[in-house]
């Protein structure tokens, strides 16, 4: 009986050791020291249009860890293209750009800037929440001085022609984090990357990370700025 609760206490204290996270050594160099969060997304290549999700987190021996399981995720219809992110990547040789309009997620390193819905600020966020209302929109137009980014209607004058609504009626706005793609927000690099609602396990996005809301609900939940969270997201490179 003895043997048998020492190893059940055995196996109860492996069950709550951390699991080590490797990221490619190009990534993690040029990580700021004070990045300790990073949701990890990885897809088979740069046609998949699904991938894996990762929450890792650095402990203060500056070893990665897994929180949690693998949470699926749905990407850009037209798989991975090089992203402008923060730091700078130089492009991988053979890899496409992003562009705008292009229906690709983008391959970086990415803040993590705010959250966001067409709901009240659910309880546990701790990144900046803007509640979106209808006079809320996305600007993808390159003509905008507003371009990449979220505006209020209300607030700035109109200079813009077909904005994304932040409440549309597919709901996948709900809740969502900003993922900070082109963060000079030069015209045509590609605009309003979001982390959101997916449409369904098998849809893929125009551009952004999508995921179930219990998922969703569980990145925003952990994501803490105090952490300056990171998205790195790229081609498997196993």
């Amino acid at each position: 009986m003895l043997r048998l609760l020492v190893m059940l206490l055995a196996l109860a204290s492996c069950a709550r050791m951390p699991v080590p996270a490797a990221l490619p050594p190009n990534f993690t160099s040029i990580l700021p020291v004070s990045c300790k969060q990073v949701l990890h997304v990885t897809a088979a290549d740069d046609q998949s249009t699904s991938a894996q999700l990762r929450m890792l987190q650095c402990a203060s021996t500056g070893n990665w860890s897994v929180v949690g399981e693998t949470i699926p995720v749905r990407i850009g219809r037209h798989g991975l293209a090089w992203g402008a992110g923060e730091p700078v990547l130089p492009a991988a040789a053979g890899v496409r750009i992003k562009k705008e309009g292009d229906g690709c997620a983008p391959i970086g390193i990415f803040r993590i800037t705010q959250a966001f819905g067409s709901e009240a600020a659910p309880s546990g966020i701790k990144l900046p929440y803007l509640h979106c209302t209808s006079h809320h929109f996305g600007i993808d137009d390159v003509r905008s001085r507003f371009y990449n980014q979220i505006v209020d209607d209300r607030e700035v004058a109109c200079d813009w022609t077909n904005p994304e609504t932040m409440t549309p009626s597919s709901g996948c706005y709900k809740l969502g984090a900003v993922i900070a793609h082109n963060p000079q927000n030069r015209p045509g690099l590609g605009s309003c990357i979001f982390m959101h609602l997916w449409q369904g396990e098998t849809i893929p996005t125009s551009g952004c990370t999508a995921m179930s809301e219990p998922d969703l609900r569980k990145v925003l939940t952990w994501l803490d700025p105090a952490a300056d969270p990171r998205l790195v997201q790229l081609v498997d490179p196993r």
